[in-house]
């Protein structure tokens, strides 16, 4: 255990909500003090969707004053009871040294507790992995969630290529999940000892799932649709150590921001070149982060005890971005990566959840297949209520801006069944003998009572990032609103003849296929070829079900 020494110092003052708990002392509680220590574990549990983190030898105020060894043992005990008394475990990430005036040695300890929350099987939080082609992404995977390292050649990325031309070529060019999970007292549990996905479910408390997105510019409006569509609590943006910010590493990065997913850095094969090429990288991800469009806090991880600073800040503030160097061939510095995984808190508190869940039922269909003996399957993300096996929902729109009925006969998580799919969680949802031939990405499914509301033309404010000549009316571009991808012709471009590059405006677009479900305030991107542009939906010029082919020009 990493124990460094701190002078006197102050933190800053505990916050009412938040998973973070400071405890000067706990040794041999009352009856009463110990329930009300109880009761307020749980509420800390509760604000962190399961986890907490228990610093003691800390005052309220954030006065970092430390134990002896004798207090700190008899404090970690009823720390150990009151877990026991919600059936939680306890890790301890790290203690520190504090200069106090006084003889004997005063530590502070900081303690994560974990509970998995009685209404679902695991915690979970979802990662998706960017990065330049040939930057390591497959293979940093591999070796995180098969427990192997790489040969140099490419071995442990094979098990993640889902077509025989990535396998062929060595590049992804679909979308593919991993998982990664952690057990109560945080240990990693993955594919080493040949378990499948669900005993990693089953024997895991909390599941990393990494989403791996493509890195060639080709298969860039995949990653576009894995980052919006799939809705990820953060990205892991990976750089090689040998060359640097290239290709596709700048964009990735700039969707990352455009989008607003917090994001930390992974530096990796850091084995094939000296320290100096490593460190001139570093620098040049710092001198990027720090400029104007990003205003990022770089974080550099070299010890255990960043590693659970880092997680701890990621988490408080979306500004601090850590930076991870490591190397997927020799495992060096892989358990810091692991360390700031396993603490990592979810990045949403649990109030939204709970109010979305409030909401009706609104599920976005990203993916479609069909299962021999199950059917019709789709996968995505729940965005908002509650989704049961049995629900009968409707789905939409089609070509003609209907609605279908249809009942959901299962669910399944992470490869493992479910009985009840809550708001923010995504799963493949079984809809049995459903055409598929109905079904597209994009749609959404939604309880009746909703009356959905489907557009073909609707209201942007957007920002052009990027354009070489002058964006005016009757241009074309591919528009991504979460899991919508489709091709819309600007219409109108208001207050304004045409729009350069950085400029600001309100547009009026018409999708060119077919009607879709939009949401006011959805986040909006829109590419074609070198053009770029983010923004967010106004407007929408609501259409009923029997107008949607006289207005989409049929």
């Amino acid at each position: 255990m990493d124990s460094t020494k701190f002078e006197p110092l102050k933190g800053s003052p505990e916050a009412e909500d938040g998973n973070i708990e400071y405890k000067l002392k706990l040794v041999n509680p009352s009856q009463y003090r110990f329930e009300h220590l109880v009761t307020q574990m749980k509420w800390r549990l509760q604000e962190g969707r399961g986890e907490a983190v228990y610093q003691i030898g800390v005052e309220d105020n954030g006065l970092l004053v430390g134990l002896a060894e004798e207090e700190m043992r008899a404090s970690l005990k009823t720390l150990h009871r009151m877990a026991e008394k919600v059936g939680a475990d306890i890790t301890v990430l790290r203690e520190r040294e504090v200069d106090y005036d006084s003889d004997t040695p005063r530590k502070i300890t900081e303690v994560l507790v974990r509970k998995v929350p009685d209404n679902q099987q695991f915690l979970d939080l979802r990662v998706a992995v960017l990065g330049n082609v040939d930057s390591g992404k497959s293979t940093l995977l591999g070796v995180l969630t098969q427990g192997e390292l790489d040969n140099g050649r490419g071995r442990a990325r094979l098990n993640l290529f889902r077509h025989l031309h990535e396998i062929q070529s060595g590049r992804t060019s679909s979308i593919s999940f991993e998982i990664l999970g952690f057990n109560s007292k945080g240990e990693v549990v993955n594919y080493s000892d040949s378990r499948t996905a669900e005993e990693i479910c089953e024997s895991s408390s909390k599941m990393i799932t990494f989403i791996d997105l493509a890195g060639h510019h080709k298969y860039l409006h995949t990653t576009i649709f894995g980052l919006t569509s799939y809705c990820p609590d953060c990205a892991l943006l990976l750089v090689s150590a040998n060359t640097g910010i290239a290709g596709t590493t700048r964009e990735h990065l700039g969707l990352a921001l455009a989008l607003k997913v917090p994001f930390f850095i992974v530096v990796s094969k850091i084995d094939l070149c000296a320290k100096t090429t490593v460190e001139r990288t570093v620098r040049q991800l710092e001198r990027v982060l720090k400029q104007p469009g990003c205003h990022k806090v770089p974080m550099l991880v070299t010890s255990e005890d960043d590693a659970v600073t880092a997680a701890q800040q990621f988490a408080q503030s979306p500004n601090v971005t850590p930076i991870f160097t490591l190397s997927s061939v020799s495992g060096e510095s892989l358990d810091l990566l692991k360390v700031f995984l396993n603490i990592l808190p979810p990045l949403t508190n649990s109030k939204e959840q709970e109010e979305l869940m409030q909401q009706l039922t609104e599920f976005q269909v990203d993916e479609i297949y069909t299962v021999p003996e199950v059917g019709t399957v789709v996968g995505g993300t729940l965005s908002s209520g509650i989704c049961r096996e049995g629900d009968q929902l409707v789905v939409g729109p089609t070509d003609d801006g209907c609605f279908l009925e249809l009942r959901v006969c299962s669910i399944q998580r992470n490869r493992s069944a479910c009985r009840v799919l809550r708001a923010g969680q995504a799963a493949t949802l079984a809809l049995g003998d459903f055409d598929r031939a109905l079904l597209r990405k994009g749609m959404v499914m939604v309880s009746p009572e909703m009356n959905p509301t489907i557009c073909s033309v609707f209201e942007a404010e957007i920002v052009l990032l990027f354009h070489a000549t002058t964006f005016r009316r009757g241009f074309q571009v591919t528009v991504h609103v979460g899991n919508v991808r489709q091709t819309a012709v600007v219409e109108k471009i208001h207050a304004k003849d045409k729009l350069r590059t950085g400029e600001k405006a309100v547009v009026r677009f018409r999708f060119l296929k077919h009607p879709e479900y939009l949401k006011v305030g959805a986040k909006l991107l829109f590419r074609e070829g070198v053009t770029k542009g983010i923004g967010h939906v106004t407007d929408v010029q609501a259409i009923a079900a029997g107008e949607a082919q006289a207005n989409m020009g049929f």
